[in-house]
């Protein structure tokens, strides 16, 4: 685990060293076993040292796993009161009290300590944010490619193929990134099987305008496509980073005088509103958006409700 490696040394700081080993066999098991992405190690270690250094003062001294074992919901919460006073929000509180949890339950399978204290506390409540999409007119033009935002016409016409995958198929931009030369959607082609998050795979139709944008995107792209290679590529041949994605998203909306909120994700949230406006049922919009529950899809028609009542609301001759 190179890239949080060097953190570790912080925690020598505010633990004793059998504390501290037990949060390096902690981190080791999350990424050698629970196979979690480096940036979510560095965050749940980075809030474990908070906490630790807050114990370091709320107990007098640096910690110990004994210390730990002794914990009451009384200490927790004024953990996370004293983070509330620093300003941190609801959805960073719950993250670092989950990585906190996960700590302590490791720590309980070793029989070292009870985690009953930690999850007799309650999360903060997190406010509901509905998601934001785009209407159908800027989509299209989004997806249009006719834009001419870039100096090379193949570049124009790849961001246009992997916009049009995001709002035609309501692909995340990783499994719009994801696809290989073998399993791209062409002229014709009627659905594309894709593998989301946990490694859950779904089948979603092929609009012939995603067939065709991918067709054209093929025919300018000066490099190889071929085989168990890379779909969409950069300028060098490689892979193409996401971000790139993101920052060609943010000259087209710059141009259409659209909101920050106008992101690559934005199209995936307009494909299952526009179809949700448009008659299609929950059930249908979960399994093509490949949502684990139905709590998830559910919020679409939060934004629909949304826009009905602001639609009564400017347009009701007794407003």
């Amino acid at each position: 685990m190179p890239s949080i490696a060097p953190d570790h040394n912080a925690i020598l700081i505010t633990a004793r060293p059998r504390l501290n080993a037990r949060v390096g066999d902690w981190l080791d098991h999350l990424s050698d076993e629970r196979r979690l992405s480096d940036k979510t190690l560095v965050a749940y270690e980075r809030d474990l040292r908070q906490f630790l250094r807050f114990l370091t003062d709320h107990l007098g001294g640096a910690p110990d796993v004994a210390d730990i074992a002794d914990l009451k919901p009384g200490d927790f919460r004024a953990f996370m009161a004293r983070r509330r006073k620093q300003g941190v929000e609801s959805r960073s509180l719950a993250r670092g009290l989950a990585g906190i949890r996960s700590f302590l339950r490791f720590l309980e399978r070793r029989g070292e300590v009870n985690a009953a204290a930690s999850s007799a506390v309650r999360p903060p409540r997190q406010p509901r944010s509905l998601p934001k999409p785009v209407s159908a007119r800027d989509a299209l033009d989004l997806t249009s490619g006719d834009l001419s935002m870039e100096s090379a016409p193949w570049v124009e016409a790849r961001n246009a193929a992997v916009l049009t995958l995001l709002y035609g198929c309501g692909l995340r931009l990783s499994e719009a990134l994801s696809l290989t030369a073998k399993t791209a959607p062409r002229r014709g082609t009627k659905t594309l099987r894709i593998t989301g998050k946990g490694g859950k795979q779904r089948d979603v139709p092929v609009l012939p305008a995603v067939g065709e944008a991918v067709e054209a995107y093929l025919k300018l792209c000066p490099h190889a496509i071929f085989g168990d290679g890379p779909l969409f590529v950069g300028v060098r041949g490689g892979p193409l980073n996401p971000r790139l994605v993101q920052l060609a998203m943010e000259k087209m909306r710059g141009a259409l005088g659209l909101p920050h909120t106008a992101t690559p994700h934005a199209l995936r949230h307009s494909f299952a509103t526009h179809l949700l406006a448009g008659g299609g049922d929950l059930r249908t919009i979960q399994e093509l958006l490949g949502h684990a529950s139905l709590s998830s899809t559910q919020i679409y028609t939060e934004i629909d409700s949304a826009r009905l009542l602001q639609a009564y609301d400017q347009t009701h001759p007794r407003r």
